[in-house]
């Protein structure tokens, strides 16, 4: 080397010295070390502790190591301004060649960075300079995934803690404890879990680090974040149910209310379908008349259950009482309403024929043709069976028929032109 080459090469370590030693104090100086030197570790983040101790120690002792090689170089190259060839032969074997003997000794890192365990190991300048880069790195990635996970979780564990509290205190004014109803004993498995959850991220940072799969800076990745969000998605399930306990404290005498209101109708429709089924009876003959259920007795019972559990107050067990009475308060109303229908059905095929017989009879008049003595004795057959209790309804169709009929053929000479009916 040259001079210049000489100057050029001492002013660039000089710069990585500069560089390298800002780097070590600030790892030392970083909360994240701090607080792994001062936590009680557990699991992964122990041993990769134990590690990167051993290795920000073995740091510092090349950091001695370059920063006496180069101080070194830089008193050698100021003896002469101009310095001869033996200056520069030396020199340059300090820059440029393996001049730097490091002893390993216990301060030595784990096998997988640097292989099998040497006594010393000799390195040029800026084979030196790139370990150290190395082994920084590798420091500077455990400290700040641990760091990173010890600033997001905890913090958020806490807040989720301080909202299991107050959803707690509410579930107990409404009665919902551990043991009584699903979502006590919900709110107790979470509480057991964010204890567990917060202490393990405290002593065991890294087990909840998933690191990026592709990146070269120190820290790349996220905190995992798994078990966090599933213990608030349970919370949020709780909470949800507890408040839909609370809308029952506040709505359950209205909900009440149009519970009795729906039986009370559905009773009524059943008394009317009783009382058709009597008439029908009495009026229809041949026909075949369904039987007509009782009174909805066993949700009246329930009913009276529920309000019960209103005046003590036992709003958790009120809750799913009246979810399940309001479906089946309006499937009875239901079944009341189509058995009123069945009931009732020969009632309305009598009433529908005799609306019929009439709308024939009125459309006879109409063209003049109500002397007509064939379509007279028709009609009176018809109207008889009609209005004869109990009415055969089968007979009375067919009866209708024949007058519908008659109708239609004693019309079409009035539509075309005469035509001798002598024949009839």
């Amino acid at each position: 080397m040259d001079r210049d080459e000489v100057d050029r090469a001492l002013a660039r370590l000089g710069e990585e010295h500069e560089a390298i030693e800002t780097s070590l104090l600030a790892l030392q100086d970083h909360a994240g070390r701090r607080l792994l030197e001062g936590a009680e570790l557990t699991g992964a983040t122990k041993d990769r502790w134990s590690a990167a101790e051993q290795t920000i120690t073995l740091l510092w002792g090349y950091f001695d190591a370059y920063t006496a090689a180069l101080t070194a170089a830089r008193e050698l190259r100021a003896r002469r301004r101009w310095p001869n060839r033996d200056d520069l032969v030396a020199l340059t074997d300090r820059l440029r060649g393996p001049s730097v003997t490091v002893a390993s000794g216990a301060a030595h890192p784990p096998v997988s960075l640097t292989g099998p365990a040497k006594l010393s190991e000799r390195f040029t300048l800026e084979e030196l300079v790139s370990r150290m880069n190395q082994l920084y790195a590798r420091s500077l990635d455990m400290v700040v995934a641990a760091d990173t996970v010890w600033s997001a979780l905890p913090a958020r564990i806490d807040l989720l803690s301080a909202e299991l509290r107050r959803t707690r205190s509410l579930a107990h004014s409404v009665g919902v404890r551990p043991g009584e109803h699903p979502a006590g004993d919900d709110l107790e498995s979470i509480t057991h879990e964010l204890a567990a959850l917060r202490a393990q991220v405290v002593s065991d940072p890294l087990a909840f680090w998933a690191p990026a799969p592709v990146s070269s800076a120190p820290g790349g990745g996220r905190p995992d974040t798994d078990r966090y969000d599933r213990a608030a998605r349970a919370l949020e399930d709780v909470r949800r149910e507890i408040e839909a306990v609370l809308a029952v404290r506040q709505d359950s005498e209205e909900r009440l209310l149009r519970l009795r209101d729906l039986l009370s109708r559905a009773d009524r429709t059943l008394a009317e379908a009783r009382a058709a089924r009597g008439e029908v009876l009495a009026k229809i003959a041949a026909s075949e008349v369904p039987a007509v259920s009782g009174p909805p007795t066993a949700l009246q019972e329930r009913l009276a259950t529920a309000a019960e559990y209103r005046r003590h107050a036992r709003w958790h067990r009120l809750s799913p009482l009246l979810e399940s009475l309001e479906r089946e308060a309006e499937d009875e109303l239901m079944r009341a309403r189509e058995s009123l229908t069945a009931v009732t059905a020969p009632l309305a095929v009598r009433a529908e024929l005799r609306g019929r017989l009439d709308a024939y009879k009125a459309k006879v008049a109409r063209h003049g043709m109500a002397e007509d003595p064939l379509l007279i004795e028709r009609y009176d057959a018809a109207r008889r069976m009609l209005w004869s209790a109990p009415c055969d309804l089968r007979a009375a169709e067919q009866a209708v028929l024949r007058y519908q009929q008659a109708t239609a053929e004693a019309l079409v000479p009035r539509q075309s032109g005469p035509v001798d009916r002598r024949g009839q």
